[in-house]
């Protein structure tokens, strides 16, 4: 039986995963910047939107 009802990844379960799992590099600078680029653009993207509603707002309320 699984001690691990949910499946979640677990790198305490054996010796090789959990030595794996030390050893796992952090992610270097270039891979953090290409990750956060979509964050950016969902940001700017809500902004604008945004914007675009209360203008129709401002717009509706003359």
């Amino acid at each position: 039986m699984s001690n691990n009802p949910e499946n979640n990844y677990d790198p305490a379960g054996s010796t090789q995963m959990f030595r794996a799992f030390v050893d796992e590099q952090p992610q270097t600078p270039e891979v953090q910047r290409a990750q956060a680029r979509p964050r950016t653009g969902m940001i700017v993207g809500l902004i604008v939107g945004l914007v675009i509603v209360v203008g129709v707002v401002a717009l509706a309320m003359k």
